[in-house]
């Protein structure tokens, strides 16, 4: 399990620079472990559950919110501006 949070946090900070050598407005992408950490960074925005393998964002209306160990919540802003795209399924 510990494997798996290094690999995905080390691809996590390869995607970033990656993205910041071509995408120079992009917002630096501030991943918590707790929505509470997160809605406290940005108070004013939307918490989303964003899945890191699928490149995809869940709203917290949405099945698959919150599930699955390849993610963690970030602000709606910053995964827009990173160019996650939001998930169409899984729409209570």
């Amino acid at each position: 399990m510990q494997v798996l949070r290094t690999r995905a946090m080390w691809l996590l900070t390869a995607l970033i620079v990656a993205d910041g050598a071509t995408s120079a407005a992009a917002t630096p992408l501030n991943p918590f472990r707790y929505e509470a950490q997160a809605q406290r960074h940005c108070p004013t925005d939307t918490v989303v559950w964003l899945d890191f393998r699928k490149e995809i964002y869940y709203l917290k209306r949405q099945k698959r919110y919150a599930l699955g160990s390849t993610g963690s919540f970030v602000c709606l802003n910053e995964a827009r501006s990173n160019r996650y795209r939001r998930s169409l399924l899984g729409l209570r």
